[in-house]
């Protein structure tokens, strides 16, 4: 009986240590997977920047002529074609100082990243040779699985967080983002708007939160469960936030 028992105790040991050790395996998965999102992110934000590489000078060939206001390395950016939304001329920019005409990505959610690999090296948009494969297949992984239908969390009249509750939105800010941003919203000084301000685009924020910005010590937090909901926490408590310094 005695070795019955000994026998089950091992056998149940085995278990859940090859359990465990299927969990720890899975978990470098999970977090490379959300790394590669949120890199793919930054990249889609600013790939120069993201990769070092010198700024373009010229203005891209396929920025349209009918855009005046926006010249150089700025027109190299997905973002400025396609909008923080990836909606194009149907989401965001369909006015303002980005207006293009430009259809949006969203046509490639879900999409093998493969094929947008192919269509950011073709001739229209111009970066085959300027990244490592590496670089291209975060972006597309990005653009397929990563990108979230704003629509869904921001109110494009009010530019508010449809869904924010700003009392937890201030406590994720005070304990994750105020080190940089300092509590009330104005820091780093080299950062153009204060936060409070920056919630004109809201857009832009979302996409931040959730993928960090390129060049700068800025946490993901695409990793999160219900990284959404928490967006928009954050988003309703940085309105509240001074638009001055």
């Amino acid at each position: 009986m005695k070795r019955i028992l000994e026998k089950l105790f091992l056998s149940g040991l085995a278990v859940i240590f090859t359990a465990a050790m299927f969990a720890i395996a899975a978990q470098p998965a999970v977090a490379e997977s959300a790394a590669s999102l949120a890199r793919g992110g930054k990249l889609y934000d600013k790939w120069f920047k993201v990769i070092e590489a010198d700024k373009p000078k010229a203005t891209h060939k396929a920025w349209p002529a009918s855009n005046t206001k926006k010249k150089g390395n700025v027109t190299w950016r997905c973002k400025s074609c396609h909008g923080w939304d990836g909606l194009g001329k149907d989401g965001a920019y369909a006015g303002g100082s980005y207006k293009t005409g430009i259809k949006g990505v969203n046509a490639y959610w879900g999409a093998d990243p493969a094929k947008i690999v192919a269509i950011v090296k073709d001739g229209t948009h111009g970066l085959a040779g300027k990244m490592e494969d590496e670089d291209f297949q975060d972006l597309a992984l990005f653009v397929s699985k990563g990108m979230v239908d704003m629509r869904k969390y921001i109110d494009y009249a009010s530019k508010s967080p449809k869904a924010g509750d700003k009392a937890r939105g201030a406590d994720y800010f005070n304990t994750i983002c105020a080190g940089c941003h300092r509590e009330d919203g104005a820091r780093p000084k080299d950062m153009g708007k204060t936060l409070g301000k920056q919630m004109s685009n809201p857009w832009e924020v979302m996409h931040k939160i959730m993928n960090g910005h390129p060049g700068a010590p800025m946490p993901a937090l695409r990793a999160l469960a219900n990284k959404e909901q928490i967006a928009m926490d954050i988003m309703a408590h940085v309105k509240t936030l001074p638009k001055k310094r």
